[in-house]
């Protein structure tokens, strides 16, 4: 009965939501205060509903009932307990419930944070976050039912894909989909706000808060995704411009921009066009990465569904909620025009340049994603793009982007000289000077120079911020050690991406029992190589003595693991993970006759990519602690 009964819950939800568009949009239409009141009850009663749903499909897969497909497709009995319910959602169907349960959520956030908002605003936007859960229910119910029976049901399940039997599955997924489907709400308020013919500073002040939760959330799920791949494939990188990481930082870039558009628009009343505009695409390109991972339009190992019947559905909802925004937004773009001018030698010119920028390199990850596709589409040739693409192209804009981070918080926001403007983007550009010629003078290359220079020009722009307000530190916002966080963070991202790509090495060689390689100072002896087994998977394990210079360090493991279940052999890669040194190893195929191949790295401050990633995840959730964040009743504002 558990599984009939998350079917009627689903069932039920669809319902609500179908109530939850009409009702409430009707109700603005018409000025009817009880129908537009519907709403609240309606985004609450949703999100009550498919809670139960995912409750009940979490209770199937801990006691491994493989009477429900799902369970059976992607389960076993011998599988951890956690691996059993991050397993819920490691595979299409229940990944999509979870995405529509977050967009329930978010909906029920409306009614319980927005009391103050105006009535007919809040009606409207629950009223389209309710016709963005009647698409993908629909795609539940139609295409995609987690709760399908199977009959007969096997004596027991297929497990899990083994690369997904890792804790990061059980964290990265649900962090990037809070991210992804909290972008709905900008988009649902955008929708009401050009319907209302309203966007001003007071909707800019209440939709900022979401857009920095959602933004905050997707970094963390992009950083732990990129630490997950980083040790379970094996690859030693920690990105690869994989066309499925670039689908989930696209709308990280997009939301990035429209942070900054929505801080002009709240503050110096500019922008409104623009910021709409920014809303509508940010969750168009989540939508866009929820159609690439399940219509197998791309295939990678993040992929969830090669089914194209199903991509048809997703790509239809796109074109729907995309091309009916925009339609929106091309209607009532008189409305949005704004004679706010500001120089741009200010603060409001360097965000706006920051915007520019931002969105000419989403523009280009796209290309480079999608381009390939096209091409193929047309010729059937195919062409792979990779990194030489993205590091002639996306590089040069971020440097640029970089020196506008460092100098844009230090000018006024209207009223700047532009000869004051370059005194202080001389000063700081000193430093970058500075630290460029020593790293060329110490031996390094001219990249090293320019990353290690950028890092010390952002890290100094944030230094002199403090001293210019060191009087009156206590007195800051939230939103003021937000931003410290944040640029910190960027810092901190941009020397050790700096530091393992111009100074790392790799080497890969057969190796037998007691053969060396050697990276530099550091050399990697294969020890031993030991047999074994573990719950629900068979493991061959070798053991490297690590030396640098002649002292030795901490040995390393790496495995080759076989799951009997799904016939599946993967790579656990052995690393040490250090604030200065990482060094790590990969096994590969082989035997005692032979040797295996194996593949060494040295990666200098790798670690301080992922520390600098949540740094800035960190300058968002601390920026959400503002007071000025919050929505107050209209009298309050008088």
């Amino acid at each position: 009965m558990v599984a009939e009964l998350g079917h009627i819950l689903l069932i039920t939800a669809f319902v609500i939501a179908l109530a939850q568009t009409c009702v409430p949009l009707w109700g603005a239409k018409t000025n009817n205060v009880q129908m537009m009141s519907f709403g609240d009850q309606a985004a609450r009663l949703q999100c009550l509903v498919l809670i139960g749903a995912f409750a009940l499909l979490t209770t199937s897969f801990i006691r491994s009932d493989f009477s429900v497909k799902l369970v059976a497709d992607h389960s076993h009995s011998a599988k951890p307990l956690l691996y059993k319910i991050s397993g819920v959602w490691g595979n299409h169907e229940g990944s999509m419930l979870l995405w529509v349960l977050i967009l329930a959520i978010y909906g029920a956030m409306v009614p319980i944070f927005g009391k103050s908002l105006p009535a007919s605003l809040k009606a409207r936007a629950i009223g389209i976050q309710g016709l963005l859960g009647v698409g993908f229910l629909g795609f539940l119910l139609f295409t995609s039912n987690p709760f399908w029976r199977l009959s007969p049901s096997p004596a027991d399940g297929a497990g899990l894909n083994p690369l997904l039997q890792d804790p990061g599955l059980a964290l990265h997924p649900p962090f990037l989909y809070l991210g992804y489907v909290g972008f709905s709400l900008s988009f649902s308020f955008a929708c009401a706000a050009l319907i209302e013919g309203k966007v001003d500073a007071i909707w800019a002040r209440w939709l900022r808060p979401w857009v920095l939760l959602a933004w905050s959330f997707l970094t963390i799920g992009i950083t732990l995704g990129s630490l997950w791949a980083y040790y379970e494939l094996g690859w030693g990188g920690w990105w690869m411009w994989d066309p499925v990481e670039n689908v989930s930082f696209m709308p990280w870039l997009a939301g990035t921009a429209l942070l900054h558009s929505i801080l002009v628009l709240g503050t110096r009343h500019a922008l409104p066009s623009w910021t709409v505009l920014l809303a509508i695409a940010t969750f168009s390109l989540s939508l866009i990465g929820t159609f690439v991972v399940r219509s197998g339009v791309l295939i990678s190992v993040h992929t969830f569904a090669v089914d194209p019947q199903r991509g048809i559905y997703i790509l239809s909802l796109l074109a729907l909620y995309t091309g009916a925004a925009l339609s929106l937004y091309a209607w009532r773009s008189r409305i949005l025009q704004t004679h706010n001018s500001f120089e741009p030698a200010s603060k409001s010119g360097a965000l706006v340049l920051n915007n520019l920028l931002l969105i000419i390199a989403t523009s280009t990850v796209f290309l480079g994603t999608f381009y390939p596709l096209l091409i193929e589409a047309i010729s059937d040739n195919k062409l792979t793009v990779g990194a030489p693409y993205f590091d002639k192209t996306f590089t040069p804009i971020m440097i640029i982007l970089i020196l506008v981070m460092g100098v844009g918080p230090l000018l006024k926001w209207n009223n700047e000289t532009s000869t004051k403007a370059m005194k202080i983007f001389s000063k700081l550009f000193g430093f970058f000077v500075v630290a460029f010629l020593l790293t060329i003078a110490l031996g390094g290359s001219v990249g090293g120079g320019i990353g290690i220079g950028l890092a010390l020009y952002l890290l100094a722009g944030v230094c002199f911020v403090i001293i210019k307000r060191r009087h009156k530190l206590r007195q800051q916002s939230a939103a003021f050690y937000g931003f410290i966080a944040g640029h910190l963070g960027m810092a901190v991202l941009t020397l050790a991406i700096t530091a393992m790509t111009v100074w790392g090495g790799d080497n890969a060689a057969r190796l037998k029992i007691g053969d060396s390689l050697t990276i530099g100072q550091h050399s990697f002896t294969l020890t031993d190589m030991e047999n074994g087994r573990q719950n629900n998977y068979e493991y061959l394990r070798g053991t490297f003595k690590v030396e640098k210079s002649g002292r030795e360090l901490k040995s390393l493991s790496a495995e080759q693991r076989y799951y009997p279940v799904r016939d599946m052999v993967t790579t656990e890669a052995g690393f040490n993970l250090g604030l200065i040194d990482t060094v790590f190893a990969a096994l590969s195929e082989g035997d005692r006759d032979k040797g295996w191949v194996v593949r060494v790295y040295y990666q200098p401050l790798v670690v301080w990519i992922w520390i600098g990633g949540f740094l800035i995840a960190l300058g968002g959730f601390i920026s959400l602690a503002d007071r000025r964040l919050r929505f107050r009743p209209a009298q309050e504002e008088a």
